[in-house]
Parts: structure tokens; C-alpha cells; sequence
């Protein structure tokens, strides 16, 4: 699932490419939303709410998108091919000279702008938002240290204490940290650093696709530890283990290395023999 960078990054564009203009083409393909026809609508602006997009009308509606496993928004010039099949197109919102198009966008509503809140009120502070305070940090670590029994990799993940978090970020916090992502958030100190050093990753990258968290744009140098199982550690160069980390459909693979952090473990996967 995409981070909320990514998120944030794709509302950013879509807000500069279709905010102030009308739809000459508003065609939504979801099976819920086939009837609808966007045409002639004025595009007021996009804002993303940890990963959640909300694309607003001037007839006081709104559409929402979440990306899911595989959802994404396209950014074209009128009569460029797409990227990605026609088949896989939930939305095609078009202004005179762009063309933004979503693909593999399973959940897709119409609502009232005024309403918004009934999909994403239930998240904790969205960690890339433009009016951060110190009322957010200090929500977020209120329903941080609500988890004190939840292992801090899972804690991380879940959007209701603090949006905006995907596996990668979850990773590589745990790894600055110094402990294993199945550490108790009970058992974490200075869990406002936590929030912080989160917050501080989301926005390094929140203007760009690439994302990094040693500093490095080069791909086999952007993470420290980030699908790197079975390979050196970045730092200590000592073989970094993985596990799942979770249940069911929402269990991730957790990469940790041994030496640099402390915590609880599971037994690693053994590497597949060739």
C-alpha cells in the first residue's frame, strides 16, 4: 500500500493540474458511480488526508479515492497514451490541457464536501498536514501511548493513531530507533520521537516519487534496511533478517537487523534455497 507521501505527493499535482478550471470530460467508470457524469463541474481543489484523496467540485461535492495495493492517479497532455490499460481506468477527469486519470481505484464515493468527515474522521492526525501543531503531536501520541500493549511496527501502521505510515516508513523508524518492530510501544522511549522522526521521513520526500530515508538517491542506497533481506545492513553490514509482522490480510513483511536493533524477534524466514 502506498505511503502518505505518495498520497500527499499525487494530490499536490492533481490540486495544480485541475483546481480553477472546469471538466470538459468527467467520466467515472466505478461500478457504483457509472451514471455519474462530472462534465461542466469546476474543480475547487484536491487535498489528500493521510491516504485518502478528496477531488472537489464547485457543486459542493466531492469525489474520494483511496489507492489501496495498486490504485494510482495518472497526470496526461490531451491525446498521449496512458500508462496503464484503459481496462484498469475508475476515473478520467479532464481539463482543457490535462487529463488526469485513475487507475485500479476500488473504492471510489461521491459525497457532500460537508461530509468528508464520516470517511476519514476515525483517522489519527495526518502526519503531512499543512496546519501541523502541537494540538496534533499532541493527539497522536495520546493514541500512541493508548497502544502501550500493540507492538510498536503495528502500532506505526495503524492509520487511526496517526495517518500517513505504510510498511516502508514503519521499517525504517523501527531501524532509527534502535528496536525491532515487535518491541511493546510500552516498552519504546520517547514515544513524541517517535512521531517525530515519522513525521520528519513523510515530509523528505513529500515533493518527490523517490523516496529515501538514508539521504541517498541512488536505489540500492535509499533505505537502511527496507527490503534488504538477506543482505548487509547498511550500517553494521550484518545480514538483515525478515519476518511477517501481522495477521491475515493485514500481516507485512518486517526486515530488522540483529545487531543494530534491540527487541523482541520471531524466527526469521529462511532464505529460499536456488
Amino acid at each position: 500500500m502506498p505511503e502518505g507521501d505518495t498520497v500527499f505527493l499525487a494530490g499536490k499535482r492533481l490540486h495544480a493540474a485541475l483546481a480553477g478550471h472546469e471538466l470538459v470530460r468527467g467520466e467515472l467508470r466505478h461500478p457504483r458511480l457509472a451514471a455519474v457524469d462530472l462534465t461542466g463541474l469546476g474543480v475547487t481543489g484536491v487535498a489528500s488526508v493521510g491516504k485518502h484523496l478528496f477531488t472537489r467540485f464547485d457543486d459542493g461535492t466531492s469525489l474520494h479515492s483511496h489507492f489501496r495495493m495498486d490504485g494510482s492517479w495518472h497526470l496526461y497532455r490531451p491525446g498521449m497514451a496512458w500508462r496503464r490499460p484503459a481496462y484498469e481506468a475508475r476515473a478520467v477527469l479532464e481539463v482543457p490541457d490535462r487529463v488526469a486519470v485513475g487507475f485500479a481505484l476500488h473504492d471510489m464515493e461521491l459525497l457532500p464536501t460537508a461530509e468528508e468527515d464520516r470517511l476519514v474522521g476515525h483517522l489519527g492526525p495526518d502526519l503531512l498536514a499543512p496546519d501541523w501543531g502541537p494540538e496534533h503531536e499532541a493527539e497522536a501520541l495520546r493514541r500512541l501511548a493508548r497502544r502501550g500493549e500493540h507492538e510498536l511496527g503495528l502500532a506505526l501502521l495503524e492509520q487511526r493513531v496517526m495517518a500517513g505510515v505504510g510498511n516502508l516508513y514503519k521499517t525504517e523508524v523501527c531501524f532509527l530507533l534502535g528496536l525491532t518492530p515487535w518491541t511493546l510501544v510500552r516498552d519504546t522511549p520517547d514515544l513524541s520521537g517517535v512521531i517525530a522522526l515519522s513525521r520528519t521521513l513523510l515530509l523528505s520526500n513529500a515533493d518527490r516519487p523517490e523516496q529515501t530515508t538514508t539521504g541517498s538517491m541512488h536505489p540500492d542506497q535509499a533505505h537502511w534496511v527496507f527490503e534488504r533481506g538477506n543482505r548487509p545492513c547498511r550500517r553494521c553490514r550484518t545480514r538483515v533478517l525478515t519476518a511477517e509482522q501481522g495477521d491475515g490480510v493485514y500481516a507485512r513483511p518486517a526486515y530488522w537487523c540483529p545487531r543494530c536493533q534491540q527487541g523482541p524477534a520471531p524466527a526469521p524466514k529462511r532464505p529460499r534455497r536456488r
